[in-house]
């Protein structure tokens, strides 16, 4: 049978005991399945290592990432050259804490990931004008001819004024 393109099927709402159901987070997810399961170790191991790196070189490990870490083996990646090179100098530090810390690494790699980006987002200041700067501009944009050559200053103007109205 075809239905109407309109046509929704009824759904049932969730169950009480999906009600009660604490709300599932990513480990809960990956334990869930067999194959994503079996990573949990390696997972577990990795972010293990990644704080450890990080509480021995807090600097260069807010930009860095820790890749792979198998046969005693430590892959690191780092955004661009010269943190690589700073990274480069500290390695005999990093790996003896980390020898002292009971991790077997025999050697460790730097991998310059150019594709990542680590700019921190800059928090935009919104300046706020008093009431009596907005009284003044809804003054001008009121003052101003109707012309073609005006419109987009009042339509400036006015968008200005609505933005800054709450103010004060």
């Amino acid at each position: 049978m075809k239905y109407p393109s309109t046509f929704t099927p009824y759904r049932r709402g969730p169950s009480a005991a999906q009600l009660m159901r604490k709300p599932r987070d990513a480990t809960d997810f990956l334990r869930s399945d067999n194959a994503m399961a079996a990573l949990m170790p390696a997972i577990t191991r990795m972010a293990t290592l990644q704080k450890a790196c990080a509480a021995i070189l807090p600097a260069i490990f807010s930009s860095c990432d820790v890749m792979n870490f198998e046969a005693g083996q430590l892959v690191l990646s780092t955004p661009n050259a010269a943190l690589a090179t700073k990274l480069k100098q500290q390695l005999p530090k990093l790996q003896d804490h980390l020898l002292k810390d009971g991790w077997q690494v025999n050697a460790i790699r730097i991998k310059v990931q150019v594709g990542k980006n680590y700019v921190v987002p800059v928090a935009r200041k919104q300046l706020s004008l008093s009431s009596k700067a907005v009284s003044a501009f809804a003054e001008l944009k009121d003052a101003l001819d109707d012309s073609p050559r005006n419109q987009a200053l009042k339509a400036a103007l006015a968008n200005m004024v609505r933005r800054n109205a709450g103010n004060e």
